[in-house]
């Protein structure tokens, strides 16, 4: 059976992005003061200004804005042209977390773990076998492309790039096995005196042409770059942006599903972002082992218990053996309390900025604990299968 699925990314950038990398180099920063911090940190960017808000509790000192305006600044945001550089006006409104919501997590919960969850919610992690990061093809093609064109801006390679930019990928399926690439959508912002047929032409050659193989690419594959013939304003100047709306982006380009909650500027005893990376690991240390080609886990947390009060396996029919006998093998290797992802995953450590560039998932070189595969938990999965 023969079938579409398409992806998108942004760049760093996306006005979205832009939010998401303030909040969590906020956190970062709070965590490498005080790794206990609690966190909950949104951000939103309009033309001139950007807005800090949410709850903080920390014994760490610092510069909420001063931080926003290095990331702005690092991000490529430097020239007033732009209409969005480190000159706008910052904003800050920060209280404690709630007492409400601290009595669940500080306390002992009732199964009694030391933390209980952060928040009600469900998270989901997915694999596949797809691609050698085990991302499901037309996410990784399109995040691809995203930063392809971030690094062709940042190189000084194609000098009239401006810092915002998104790609779309659609990707025909023959049964489970990708086949071609359908459609490209790139979309780059630019200096006003560059002319849309030089472009196109170095997007095709300098970043589609550079990611998309060959063999993906017929006759029939449809080109689309800067469709509308102008992306001149872009940015916080143009769009409003908000933290958490790019969490498909950030997860499996709509392929898996997502959870209720988004991932940036949250401290890890916010299930919404800790279960997340664990279900993620499990996920991909199931389709290393070949035990099933494609994995998705769903786990649902109530606030203030540490125990999900739900886990729901589905490999789509790819499991040598049966769903029950993976769930039972996931709740015997791994204990999905907070406490416990967190100090498997060594999460309270400040990691998170460079996640929000481009998503936390997909990345074997990084180093990140969620993307290793569990040698000792992967052999006794297969000794289960040998049974």
């Amino acid at each position: 059976m023969k079938k579409l699925i398409t992806s998108e990314a942004v760049t760093i950038g996306h006005p979205d992005k832009v939010c998401d990398q303030i909040a969590d180099a906020i956190l970062d920063s709070l965590l490498e003061q005080d790794p206990l911090s609690r966190c909950a940190c949104e951000v939103t960017a309009a033309p001139g200004r950007v807005n800090i808000m949410g709850e903080i509790t920390t014994k760490a000192d610092v510069d909420y804005a001063d931080i926003a305006r290095k990331v702005i600044r690092d991000i490529g945001y430097t020239r007033p042209e732009y209409g969005f550089d480190d000159s706008i006006r910052i904003d800050v409104a920060i209280h404690e977390q709630s007492p409400d919501i601290a009595m669940g997590v500080n306390s002992p919960s009732e199964d009694g773990f030391a933390t209980g969850a952060g928040d009600q919610g469900m998270m989901f992690g997915y694999a596949s076998s797809e691609t050698e990061t085990l991302m499901p093809y037309a996410a990784y093609l399109a995040r691809g492309l995203s930063m392809k064109l971030a690094a062709a801006r940042k190189s000084g390679g194609l000098s009239y790039l401006r810092p915002d930019g998104k790609s779309q990928v659609t990707v025909e399926y023959d049964g489970r096995t990708p086949v071609r690439v359908a459609a490209i959508v790139l979309s780059a912002q630019h200096d006003p005196d560059i002319s849309m047929e030089k472009l196109r032409g170095d997007l095709n050659e300098a970043v589609i042409r550079e990611i998309i193989p060959n063999r993906m690419i017929d006759t029939d594959t449809r080109i689309y770059i800067n469709p509308t013939g102008r992306f001149v304003l872009g940015g916080p100047a143009a769009d409003t942006g908000l933290t958490g709306r790019k969490i498909i982006a950030d997860t499996y380009g709509g392929y898996a599903r997502h959870g209720g909650g988004a991932f940036s500027g949250k401290d890890p005893t916010k299930v919404d972002r800790s279960a997340a990376l664990m279900l993620r690991h499990i996920a991909k240390t199931i389709v290393a082992s070949r035990v099933a080609d494609e994995c998705e886990l769903q786990a649902a947390y109530a606030i203030g218990v540490s125990e999900p009060v739900s886990l729901y396996v589905n490999t789509y029919g790819t499991c040598r053996i049966s769903e029950e006998s993976l769930a039972g093998w996931i709740l015997d290797n791994f204990n999905l309390s907070p406490d416990s992802m967190i100090s498997y995953l060594n999460l309270r450590k400040p990691i998170y900025y460079s996640t929000a560039e481009n998503g936390p998932f997909g990345w074997n070189e990084r180093g990140y604990a969620w993307e290793a595969v569990n040698a000792e938990a992967l052999e006794k999965l297969n000794n289960l299968c040998r049974k």
